[in-house]
């Protein structure tokens, strides 16, 4: 019982000094390592097993070995941030493995990487044509990052010169159906609107699971009932479907309308003001159709 004890007492000293150790080490050493990082953190993990349970080992030898361990890694980071060439030395650098839409063969060689492996990497980036990438560069860490060409990149509001205002992430309000007064304030909302919203949907707080407020204000519900699969595809009724269409041509109005004001192209301010007339007639047919 005594040896027992002396045990559980050594893992408990071992398993506070490791912890001590990781946070000094930072968040790297539970994130991707290097090839120098894992063989520290194996070799002090196995340090710390074996004065655990090794009760005739002397345990402050065991510590000593731990911390000359802890204090190699932890003196290479130091030197590391203050040299760009120890930094390579220790943790290495990115190799460029296709470039132009060509693979590098003898770069794949080096780093003894296969095409099977680089086609894997690639479709988890939701690359599946070599052809599309501009640059893929294997980083140290065995990630390989992708720049695609630029006809292949997706487009985004900065390429049509739309100003985005600023978002946040979503903000929680109820959770297991609690109000959560700091998520109302945050979003800017109040109870009373929130109330109103659960009414117009034929919802109780009770019966609410999650709900969740976006930066246009936009409200998510999650209830403890899951719908079933004939109820998620109706979800949304025609004459809903039928208003989100008329609010994704105003928002496509509004878009043209302030590239029809931004651009001093004169051929491209055109184009622009027939696509906006058509937008027009479109939006006056279907509000003309849901009145009849």
């Amino acid at each position: 019982m005594l040896e027992i004890s002396h045990i559980v007492l050594r893992a408990l000293g071992a398993i506070a000094a490791l912890f001590v150790m990781t946070r000094l080490l930072g968040k790297k050493q539970i994130s991707q390592l290097t090839f120098f990082e894992y063989i520290t953190g194996i070799t002090i993990g196995d340090l710390a097993g074996f004065i655990s349970t090794d009760v005739e080992a002397n345990y402050v030898h065991g510590l000593v070995a731990i911390m000359v361990w802890f204090l190699i890694p932890f003196l290479v980071e130091w030197i590391s941030l203050k040299s760009k060439t120890m930094r390579e030395l220790f943790e290495g650098k990115g190799t460029i493995v296709v470039q132009h839409g060509v693979i590098l063969e003898k770069n794949l060689g080096k780093e003894r990487f296969t095409a099977d492996e680089l086609m894997e990497q690639l479709r988890t980036k939701s690359v599946f044509n070599v052809a599309d990438v501009e640059f893929a560069i294997l980083e140290t860490t065995g990630d390989v990052s992708v720049l695609l060409k630029p006809e292949n990149q997706p487009l985004t509001p900065k390429h049509l010169n739309l100003s985005i205002p600023p978002q946040h992430e979503p903000v929680l309000i109820i959770t297991d159906g609690v109000i959560l007064s700091e998520g109302l304030d945050e979003s800017g909302r109040s109870e009373v609107w929130l109330l109103q919203e659960l009414k117009k949907q034929g919802l109780s707080l009770s019966e609410i699971f999650v709900a969740q407020v976006d930066s246009y204000g936009k409200l998510y519900i999650d209830v403890y009932e899951d719908p079933s699969p004939n109820q998620m595809t109706s979800a949304i009724e025609p004459a809903d479907k039928h208003q989100l269409l008329l609010t994704g041509i105003k928002q496509c109005q509004a878009e043209l309308v302030q590239l029809i004001q931004k651009t001093d192209d004169q051929m491209q301010k055109k184009r622009y003001i027939s696509h906006l007339h058509q937008l027009t007639t479109m939006k006056k047919s279907m509000e003309t159709a849901s009145q009849v």
